[in-house]
């Protein structure tokens, strides 16, 4: 099991082989398809973004509300390729690693290869036991978009896999 912390440094992804077993502590943000979309906008308008994507993380996830005692409700990751088409400008941006669930297109594959950036896995249908390695949580951007708003959480030994390494190796391809 390796441990790596955010922000990211590319010394440490360049270590990463799809497959691998990760403990990740640190800030992640959760994003889900409408956050993407107004991300990826100010982008092409060339507007300030809420959050620094350089050397962060985006975790593809719309956590439900905390119940009393927690940090965060269930906090599972969502399917990765319905942010597909936002995803290549993120990464351009300075965007270091994803985490969610299933496989990427080509086009984002071929940009995780570019920008020797970093796709994670995470349990599917764990949510519940994911919070557990949330220590804190709170809205980082876009409110209005209730559950789909972007938080800042600060995590520790979030287990994932690499799902995609930087060389565009991944789990999925035979």
């Amino acid at each position: 099991m390796k441990k790596i912390k955010t922000p990211l440094k590319k010394s440490d992804i360049r270590k990463l082989n799809s497959g691998d077993e990760v403990l990740l502590t640190g800030t992640i943000y959760t994003a889900r398809d409408q956050a993407h979309k107004r991300l990826a906008q100010a982008i092409k308008k060339n507007k300030k973004l809420p959050f620094d994507l350089q050397n962060s993380v985006i975790y593809y996830c719309g956590p439900t509300k905390a119940p009393p005692g927690k940090v965060i409700g269930s906090c599972g990751p969502t399917t990765s390729r319905r942010m597909d088409e936002f995803t290549s400008c993120l990464l351009d941006k300075g965007l270091s690693a994803m985490i969610g669930k299933g496989s990427r297109s080509g086009d984002v594959t071929a940009s995780i290869k570019k920008n020797k950036a970093v796709y994670f896995l995470t349990l599917a249908g764990c949510g519940a036991l994911l919070n557990r390695h949330v220590k804190s949580s709170k809205t980082a951007a876009y409110p209005e978009l209730g559950p789909e708003a972007v938080l800042r959480l600060e995590v520790v030994d979030f287990p994932l896999i690499v799902g995609t390494d930087i060389n565009g190796k991944g789990v999925y391809k035979k």
